[in-house]
């Protein structure tokens, strides 16, 4: 359901009396199972509120202060530092609007993900976060909760989101590469999905517009140790390649050693990227090479998001809800 604002907004109680064409009176007593009203009138209001996605306020059930809002912060992994520092980024913006913020870990599965929705729903104002479930669940679980995805599309007219633009910077990485003589360009996806990543295919475009074909692919797990593991594979199946591209900071940081312990010089005997610029990426030798993007900026607007839809404002515009991740050099590349 849309506001006239054009931004989602919550069924309320009067949505549910309106459907039915009773008082607001008569719903509040169906759902509370008062009594003073037949049963078939609570059947129909009942049915109605399930229909429309109907969720009693936190704030009239008497559980939190008028002026207090709360927030589910859902985060895949806390252990990778990338979303530890989105996660710091929104608790500090959320703490300046005076909000309650609570932060789910769901450790990048899905059933741990829908069990986390499913308790959530009604402790919370707004959730923000990495959802991987399809949006028709998510919708479901979360019905009439304003959402912000963070890093990925929305379809759902009720749901928002903060993008991540790195074509032009992968461009950029890739182009760097070819600039520097490297022909044999691989890379290194995430695991963590049965599908190629949105990395993976804006890789695929920059070859192609370099003139070069991908060289080789490995998954990894991400983690340190999965780069690892997938460098050694790549590089075992395809000892010609001269260079990586990877998913993320953590997984180049893993490439990193295992370019170490095969007696590859980096980046003389192997280029590589990462994707992310984590701060940890300066602290490795040699310094990562990344596609870098303001993980401070991601976190705030994620929360700026989120206030808006919780005061029918409007979202941010496409623009304005996109941070963009660009190339920055340093030693490995």
């Amino acid at each position: 359901m849309a506001s006239s604002a054009g931004g989602p907004r919550r069924v309320t109680i009067d949505d549910v009396a309106r459907a039915v064409g009773v008082s607001r009176q008569t719903v509040s007593r169906a759902l509370n199972d008062k009594g003073e009203i037949d049963a078939s009138t609570k059947q129909r209001v009942l049915d109605a509120a399930q229909e429309l996605g109907y969720r009693p306020s936190r704030f009239a059930r008497g559980l939190v202060r008028q002026d207090s809002i709360s927030v589910g912060l859902v985060i895949p992994d806390l252990l990778n530092p990338f979303f530890t520092e989105v996660a710091a980024a929104a608790l500090e913006a959320a703490r300046k609007r005076g909000w309650h913020v609570v932060v789910y870990d769901t450790g990048d599965r899905a059933e741990e993900e829908r069990g986390t929705l499913e308790v959530i729903a009604s402790q919370v104002d707004a959730v923000v976060g990495y959802l991987s479930l399809p949006e028709d669940e998510i919708d479901k679980l979360l019905r009439g909760l304003p959402v912000v995805l963070i890093g990925r599309e929305h379809r759902a007219e009720r749901f928002n989101a903060i993008r991540i633009d790195g074509e032009a910077g992968v461009h950029d990485a890739i182009r760097h590469l070819a600039d520097a003589g490297h022909r044999r360009i691989g890379m290194l996806d995430h695991a963590a999905r049965s599908e190629p990543s949105i990395r993976y295919h804006w890789y695929t475009a920059s070859m192609a517009a370099c003139g070069l074909e991908p060289a080789a692919v490995s998954r990894a797990e991400q983690s340190v140790e999965g780069g690892r593991h997938a460098l050694r594979a790549l590089l075992t199946d395809h000892p010609d390649v001269t260079a990586v591209f990877t998913f993320n900071d953590i997984i180049a940081i893993g490439a990193l050693r295992a370019a170490r312990s095969l007696g590859r010089r980096v980046p003389e005997d192997l280029a590589v990227i990462g994707f992310d610029g984590l701060q940890l990426g300066t602290l490795v030798e040699p310094a990562l090479t990344t596609v870098a993007m303001d993980t401070r900026e991601l976190g705030a607007l994620a929360v700026e998001q989120a206030g808006r839809l919780l005061a029918r404002s409007g979202p941010l515009s496409h623009d304005e809800a996109t941070v963009k991740a660009t190339l920055r050099l340093r030693e490995s590349g």
